[in-house]
């Protein structure tokens, strides 16, 4: 049973980012198995801490390794990701050759309460993830706009268009994890 780990940009409680993330997995094929991956309890990472390495990054790594493709979720922050996703993909990818992102299949959807839709912080995850070697959907690119506009007061989304959406991204990304998996 493929294992798919959801990593929610924002740290905020009950955020766009983890109300799209419980939408996607709903989505998932019959089969497939979903876990949302915490990030916002990892310290800062330094290179110290190769050396000394903290408990919470052993638990973390180890479960990045055990899935077989990554759903980010994420938020614009300052036109790029938030400060605790990049955190999270760099606790991941080191010490250097100790990479557990890589190989797996990604999908990336990025969101805003504007018009922008997170641009920026899907094109810069984008740059981050090709470095880590993680294949990621590349289209249908998913931009959601007016997050706050599409969920209703149970978190559900109320476009049918906009799950449809979705449900195409998913499906690449489940052809991608597919391809990797032969």
């Amino acid at each position: 049973m493929p294992k798919v780990g959801i990593v929610v940009g924002s740290i905020r409680k009950n955020s766009f980012s983890e109300q799209l993330g419980k939408n996607i997995v709903e989505l998932l094929p019959e089969g497939y198995e979903a876990e949302f991956i915490e990030i916002g309890n990892l310290p800062l990472y330094n290179q110290d801490s190769d050396e000394d390495i903290p408990a919470v990054y052993t638990t973390f790594r180890e479960t990045v390794k055990a899935l077989d493709a990554v759903v980010f979720v994420t938020p614009e922050h300052n036109r790029s990701v938030p400060a605790a996703l990049k955190n999270a993909l760099d606790v991941g990818s080191r010490p250097y050759g100790s990479n557990v992102w890589n190989g797996k299949p990604a999908l990336i959807v990025s969101h805003s309460p504007s018009n922008l839709s997170g641009f920026g912080a899907n094109h810069h995850l984008r740059q981050v993830l090709a470095f880590l070697n993680m294949p990621v959907v590349q289209q249908p690119e998913v931009y959601i706009a007016n997050v706050h506009e599409l969920l209703g007061e149970d978190g559900k989304i109320t476009n049918q268009d906009t799950v449809g959406f979705l449900q195409s991204a998913v499906d690449a990304l489940v052809g991608l994890v597919t391809k990797y998996e032969a």
